[in-house]
């Protein structure tokens, strides 16, 4: 018998069948993987389970009942917690305020302690956490942990865990599989929801794969290798996910000395040749971003120099953003919603918004020649949009990271500085920004990639180089680099 059982849900908005006939089946004391490419309909399954969404037809069936939420809160006294890859916490509450956050027991007008109950929950995920901790003083992965003892105090039977691992370390992710492996003990089923298919792989018993708003595929983990889940997911063989197109390297493109600030203590010094590939590797916080953002002035330098194609020499502490894009450097934030993208404003506006003198004469702006543009930038890179028109929040993950990086291109820059440029997307659209960037290289673009994902670097790189607490090791070529080497170089400096 299962625990939850989601039969033949179809889901629709306007013309849009958004779920058709899906199938979903999920046991007590599991970890089930729910796999698909951005659009598949994983969100708008689980919205349809946590009650933020009514299917228009099919069952639901959970601890052997008929089971429909009419919103968030049904499900959540149902025993269904969902946690967001955007955490859904209030950093200036404690950590037991956040837990019991919509659950708090009320006698007599007056908010019932709740502290011995919130202890026995971090108890059980085995974390130094304390109740009266402000919740924004935990790093990211403890965070997440309250999240999940939210869950537990809640007595919840099913955990829906959407991207878990997108902004966590190493270490923190192994917690986090500790944790889930004492859910499991609890008999709590967990929904997981992954692109990192070698964790999916790792952490799942069970699996069900969607495209295109179908069930394609489903069983245990065990019997299916990662190739036959790409394969499933996008709808025909991906022999090569990291395509290899040959590159050459020509005359250095950027030159940094001695750049220093409080992010990065050790000062860092390397160069960057036109067509290069430089991959950053690091753990979260050992100055990875900080370094790429104080050369593009982002976050102010204390000391150092930059030279760009061999003649510019700018003094590291004048470096902003104006001055970086107007010697033909460009950077893609790993913060994609809050520093890549305006949400609120179209495709196209997005796409052109940083350069816009290439469409003003005399102080007015030509719309219609920006638009046009927009739309051929758009079409490049394979954006998943009939509209440039239409508000940037229609499209998924993959296609707004697109969008990010056809308005680097559009800026036609030589150095390129590429913040985890594949955080959050699916397999699919992976595979297409591995080409670009080998395509950009062929052009002779100058490339960073900084990634906590190695596979991605030493599929997509040229050369590499490891931080540790603001130190930067030797830039050697890919080939002599081992993956233990990187590691030990990041956690030890060794």
């Amino acid at each position: 018998m299962y625990l939850l059982d989601l039969d033949n849900i179809h889901k629709s908005f306007g013309a849009v069948k958004a779920l058709k006939g899906v199938t979903l089946k999920v046991k007590a004391g599991e970890v089930h993987a729910l796999i698909g490419e951005n659009g598949a309909g994983k969100s708008t399954l689980m919205k349809v389970l946590s009650g933020a969404h009514t299917p228009d037809s099919g069952q639901i069936m959970f601890l052997g009942s008929s089971y429909q939420p009419q919103n968030p809160s049904d499900s959540r006294k149902a025993g269904i917690a969902m946690i967001y890859q955007e955490l859904t916490l209030a950093p200036h509450l404690t950590v037991a305020e956040n837990i019991m956050l919509g659950i708090e027991t009320v006698r007599f007008g007056m908010v019932k302690n709740s502290k011995e109950k919130v202890k026995q929950a971090l108890a059980l995920l085995g974390q130094d956490i304390q109740p009266d901790m402000i919740t924004r003083n935990l790093s990211i992965g403890k965070q997440q942990l309250v999240e999940i003892a939210r869950a537990l105090v809640s007595e919840a039977k099913v955990v829906i865990m959407d991207e878990p691992t997108s902004s966590l370390s190493a270490e923190d992710t192994k917690s986090l599989f500790k944790v889930i492996q004492t859910l499991k003990n609890q008999g709590i089923a967990v929904i997981y929801i992954s692109h990192f298919l070698e964790e999916v792989k790792e952490i799942s018993d069970n699996f069900t794969i969607l495209r295109d708003g179908e069930t394609v595929a489903t069983g245990e983990m065990k019997n299916v290798t990662i190739p036959q889940i790409i394969r499933n997911m996008v709808g025909r063989s991906v022999d090569e996910l990291y395509p290899s197109i040959p590159h050459q390297t020509g005359e250095i493109a950027l030159e940094v000395n001695q750049l220093g600030n409080k992010l990065i203590p050790k000062n860092v010094s390397f160069s960057l040749r036109k067509g290069e590939i430089l991959g950053l590797a690091g753990l979260v916080g050992a100055g990875r971003s900080e370094t790429i953002r104080a050369i593009f002035g982002l976050d102010k330098a204390r000391h150092g120099t930059v030279k760009i194609n061999g003649k510019t020499d700018l003094k590291a502490f004048y470096l902003s953003p104006d001055s970086a894009l107007a010697n033909g450097l460009d950077l893609l934030s790993e913060n994609r919603k809050e520093e890549g993208l305006a949400l609120n404003l179209p495709i196209y506006q997005n796409l052109t918004l940083s350069a816009l003198k290439k469409y003003t004469k005399f102080g007015f702006l030509n719309l219609k020649k920006e638009y046009e543009s927009a739309k051929v930038w758009a079409e490049k890179l394979n954006t998943k949009s009939e509209n440039v028109g239409k508000p940037m929040t229609t499209l998924s993950g993959g296609n707004q990271q697109k969008v990010c990086l056809a308005r680097l291109l559009h800026h036609e820059s030589d150095v390129l500085f590429l913040d985890e440029p594949t955080r959050g997307i699916d397999v699919g659209s992976k595979s297409e920004i591995y080409r670009l960037i080998q395509e950009l290289a062929v052009q002779g673009k100058a490339i960073i990639v900084v990634s906590s994902y190695l596979p991605e670097l030493f599929g997509v790189c040229d050369t590499l180089a490891v931080m540790h607490r603001g130190e930067m090791s030797a830039v050697r070529k890919i080939g002599a680099w081992t993956e233990e080497e990187v590691m030990s170089f990041a956690t030890s400096g060794q």
